[in-house]
């Protein structure tokens, strides 16, 4: 789904596209202060990287939690370029909120009571114009055109499990450029580490039960990051 008309500023999104695009264009030695730890998944690097044998994405990543504030890394978002870094601030609370505007919207519909915890949803923002997101849609891999400064909301396997199958999880991927490179933002909003991942109990009934299985947030990431889930909770 593309959303336009969302209430975050087009001078805010241009800001972001072009402060991200100089972080990526710094030289090697500059990113290397902010590089993935041994054993962590924030920085400069990979992700889901399990061995030094397994074949990486081609492609740079760079992973950081922005909110809450006390999980922030010290390394690396007080160490951002001052600029960079208060454009991010700006544009993680304003994503908050455009977030739990979406969820809000969509639990009306389904008259879903409120629960304690957030639901995962990913906000992509496209920093350039190259092409490559590609979701598959009746088994076919569908490209997808963004609009000009249109945010592409994903539903991730976490939403599908809060709203017990009513709101389905995309199967997306990116493909390459032998020319330019494609560079996006993803804004990632998940439950609360102390949480509980498991079908809302309002979209519960004897005509409908539970199709998955109650799981720790905390548990679900780690498995989430290791690899380990190879189906849904």
């Amino acid at each position: 789904m593309q959303l336009v008309n969302h209430g975050v500023s087009a001078s805010l999104l241009e800001k972001a596209k072009k402060e991200i695009q100089d972080f990526f264009n710094l030289p090697m030695e500059e990113k290397k202060k902010y590089w993935q730890y041994p054993g962590e998944q924030e920085g400069f690097g990979q992700a889901f990287v399990l061995s030094e044998e397994q074949k990486l994405d081609w492609g740079d990543l760079y992973f950081m939690i922005t909110l809450p504030h006390h999980f922030r890394k010290p390394h690396l978002f007080p160490k951002l370029p001052l600029s960079f870094r208060d454009t991010l601030e700006i544009y993680a609370l304003e994503l908050k909120n455009l977030a739990i505007t979406i969820l809000t919207t969509w639990k009306r519909h389904l008259k879903w009571k409120a629960e304690k915890w957030r639901n995962s949803l990913t906000i992509l923002l496209r920093i350039n114009e190259v092409e490559g997101l590609q979701i598959k849609k009746d088994g076919k891999w569908v490209p997808i055109k963004p609009l000009p400064n249109a945010f592409i909301i994903n539903i991730g396997d976490v939403l599908e499990v809060i709203t017990n199958g009513v709101y389905r999880s995309i199967t997306h991927r990116a493909t390459i450029n032998s020319e330019r490179e494609r560079l996006s933002i993803a804004t990632f909003y998940n439950p609360k580490y102390e949480g509980e991942i498991g079908p809302a109990r309002s979209l519960i009934s004897q005509q409908k039960p539970a199709f998955f299985k109650r799981l720790g947030a905390e548990e679900y990431f780690e498995g989430l990051f290791a690899r380990r889930l190879t189906e849904k909770s």
